[in-house]
């Protein structure tokens, strides 16, 4: 396998129909969109226009601290943009109306058989933990199915059902924040309901979501990691996304049935320690990936592929960020540009040689990223040089 490469700009294209390539993506961009539009006009039936506008800008705070934490844990192999979007808008989205029809139906069901007020019980502590777990999982799996060379294992898992879960939370939030507005009313008791809301849910709570999600993520990276076929590949989603649903179905309950008490030894004595081991877990992983990407510069320096005096710069993050800052400050946005995609290009090829190329495809995806290294190396290579010498 060593040293052989396939040019890309002689490898023969498939002919993909338009209406995958171009129909496709339109529809379900404007599905996500109509989803959207319609959560937005449910919540905004129920708390009113300005409430939703309130819970929005309250909203905001929340998501933008969970996304950073998840762009954070993504930095040695930078997930799609475009895919960690179109799994943020699932949740935000679609993810939210499918729990909302469903859960609304299930509460409707438990008034009728049990009472009512029975029914919001039933749906807190059953329906919403299955039908959410299940729905944010659902971007995830697609991915893994359908792109899975963009999937290397726990951390891709997890960076993935995080921002689902984040995209879920976000527009629960709005609805949550708007009707603490709505129910104090404009008056005195208008700002401390919707402050009482925030502590809840933005600063004690903001990874509730996300933690649940990421346990089916963690189990679907596994998955994704396991070179066989046999029944691993499926135990380990299906038990992580029971775990997930235990989990989420005990925080409920916890908020809805319990007293204060019982929430607030849930939270210190299960959700808080399930949040540090998976922090624990976050920052192990991302030693596993630097380690990785380590152990396969050496062979790939020796193969050509990249310069001897260049592995100490690809074996750090702290480097590599230095490199490219260094590369746009003398030479320009464009040679930073070919910098960040050869180094992306080099941390997906180590992954690719740990996991093995046992068939065609992932021998042609080899081929592939070493021509990636090869040709954005030597981009980079000739606009540093063209800007040194104009």
């Amino acid at each position: 396998m060593r040293g052989t490469t396939t040019d890309s700009t002689h490898r023969p294209r498939r002919h993909t129909p338009r209406r995958i390539t171009v129909l496709l993506p339109v529809v379900g961009l404007l599905a996500v969109a109509l989803c959207g539009l319609l959560v937005v006009g449910l919540a905004t039936v129920r708390v009113g226009v300005f409430p939703v506008v309130i819970g929005v800008v309250a909203a905001l705070v929340p998501v933008a601290v969970v996304t950073a934490a998840f762009l954070w844990v993504d930095r040695w192999e930078p997930e799609p943009a475009k895919l960690l979007l179109l799994t943020f808008l699932w949740g935000a989205c679609v993810a939210t109306l499918t729990a909302l029809i469903v859960n609304d139906t299930a509460e409707t069901v438990g008034d009728l058989l049990l009472g009512s007020g029975n029914g919001s019980k039933v749906t807190a502590v059953v329906s919403a933990p299955l039908v959410e777990e299940a729905v944010k999982a659902v971007p995830i799996v697609a991915i893994l199915w359908r792109r899975s060379h963009e999937f290397d294992g726990v951390v891709d898992g997890i960076v993935y059902a995080g921002f689902s879960a984040a995209g879920f939370a976000f527009t629960e939030n709005i609805y949550y924040f708007g009707r603490a507005f709505a129910e104090q009313g404009y008056g005195e008791g208008m700002a401390s309901g919707v402050i009482a809301a925030f502590i809840l849910r933005g600063v004690l709570s903001p990874f509730a979501h996300p933690l649940f999600s990421v346990i089916i993520g963690i189990g679907l990276g596994l998955a994704a990691q396991s070179r066989g076929h046999g029944r691993s590949r499926f135990a380990l989603p299906l038990l992580a996304y029971v775990a997930a649903v235990c989990l989420h179905a005990l925080w409920n309950a916890a908020a809805t049935l319990g007293g204060a008490t019982m929430f607030l030894n849930v939270y210190f004595l299960i959700m808080v320690p399930m949040f540090l081991a998976m922090l624990l877990l976050v920052l192990w992983q991302r030693r596993r990936e630097q380690r990785i990407i380590a152990a396969g510069l050496p062979a790939m320096a020796e193969a050509g592929w990249i310069a001897r005096s260049e592995i100490d710069l690809l074996a750090d993050l702290k480097a590599r960020r230095r490199w490219r800052k260094q590369a746009r400050r003398e030479s320009g946005r464009q040679v930073a540009k070919a910098v960040a995609e050869y180094q992306a290009g080099v941390t997906e090829l180590a992954f690719l040689r740990r996991r093995g190329c046992t068939d065609d495809e992932a021998r042609a995806r080899h081929d592939q990223l070493v021509a990636v290294v090869r040709e954005s190396r030597a981009e980079a290579v000739r606009l540093a040089t063209a800007t040194r010498t104009a």
